[in-house]
């Protein structure tokens, strides 16, 4: 059974102390109005009493946590409590009776002063024991409201971790596939383009898989693994595309999340080089926008190319900066003059998740 929660932190027990206080007075106030004895005897009546309801007091607790809200029907709570409040009254008053007594010599008007004040000492008793048991309640109701509050942000940060790494390992199995075809292919048209072929996939693959864990790099990072990614692919298209890259100065070090740009890349390839026999520039820029690092991609692209707008990659980076910034607005995709454009926008502020 869990410890009483008043023992475990310095301001409940202050709280408690203050409470016991505030009772003590009530006490003191309505004993001493029934009844008029010498001082002694209120006094060892006062510290016995008073010290032995503080000490009872703490084992409400069990009950309360016994008799849960949550698991009991209020009725057998209420009459439960309810004799539960007589019985504590009955121990209380038996108890200090004769701890007092041991106490004093005067054993018969300390006698007559405990029956003139029994009904106003009963009362206190059952005063107390609700009070106290209500507050336990509270006790046991809010850390339940916390720990659940805690579970659920736990849970929903696991299920955003786990969104999060599907959606950054989502590497386009077609990249993989067509290199590899093209190796094969290579190896007996030009083994030299093949080995290089080889070489520059397994560092592209060496740095995804290095950066599995990472949720952030540095835009410089970024794009050291994307020329990677465009060398493999000028193996195979040659002298279709063109890569160029105009980059604000600040903009370099800045975090941004990792593989973020991979899918872009891989759009262009995808849907304007791959389906066009003129060549492709595939423009990289980079600007500091107000509280943003604003990414704008862009490549010019032919007939249909495009034309389903905003795929899977591009969904995937949707996703991820929304999940990651908790903002939707993070990502325009359009086409003007034959250009497919894709801005993304990183809030500088804000802490990655």
């Amino acid at each position: 059974m869990s410890t009483n929660p008043i023992l475990k932190n310095p301001k409940s027990i202050l709280f408690y102390l203050f409470f016991v206080i505030a009772i003590a007075a009530l006490y003191i106030n309505l004993i001493t109005l029934e009844s008029k004895v010498t001082f002694t005897i209120y006094l060892a009546d006062a510290i016995a009493f008073n010290l032995l309801i503080a000490a009872l007091g703490l084992s409400f607790w069990y009950s309360s946590v016994y008799l849960s809200i949550e698991n009991n029907k209020i009725a057998k709570v209420i009459l439960t409590h309810f004799g539960g409040g007589i019985l504590i009254a009955v121990v209380w008053m038996v108890l200090g009776y004769f701890i007092v007594i041991s106490i004093i010599n005067d054993t018969e008007a300390y006698g007559d002063f405990f029956v003139k004040t029994i009904k106003s000492r009963f009362i206190i008793a059952i005063l107390y024991y609700f009070l106290l048991t209500a507050f336990y309640y509270v006790v046991i109701y809010y850390s339940g409201f916390q720990e659940r509050l805690l579970k659920e942000t736990e849970l929903k940060n696991l299920v955003t971790e786990a969104e999060l790494r599907s959606l950054k390992f989502q590497i386009n199995p077609h990249f993989i596939f067509n290199s590899l075809n093209s190796m094969s292919a290579l190896t007996e048209i030009d083994p030299k383009k093949a080995k290089q072929m080889i070489i520059k996939l397994a560092d592209f693959l060496r740095y995804t898989l290095a950066n599995n864990d990472r949720q952030k790099n540095s835009l410089n990072e970024e794009l050291k693994n994307i020329k990677l990614y465009l060398d493999i692919e000028k193996i195979r298209f040659e002298e279709k595309f063109v890569y160029i890259e105009d980059l604000h100065e600040d903009c370099g070090k800045t975090e941004i999340p990792s593989m973020i740009l991979q899918p872009l890349f891989e759009n262009a390839i995808k849907h304007a080089v791959y389906e066009t026999l003129d060549t492709v520039t595939i423009k990289l820029s980079c600007v500091k926008q107000d509280d943003f690092l604003k990414i704008t991609m862009c490549n010019n692209f032919e007939g249909e190319s495009h034309k389903k707008g905003a795929g899977v990659g591009l969904k995937n980076i949707k996703d991820r900066l929304s999940l990651i910034y908790q903002q939707d607005n993070l990502m325009e995709v359009k086409k003007e003059s034959g250009k497919f454009i894709v801005n993304i926008y990183i809030p500088l502020q804000k802490v990655l998740a």
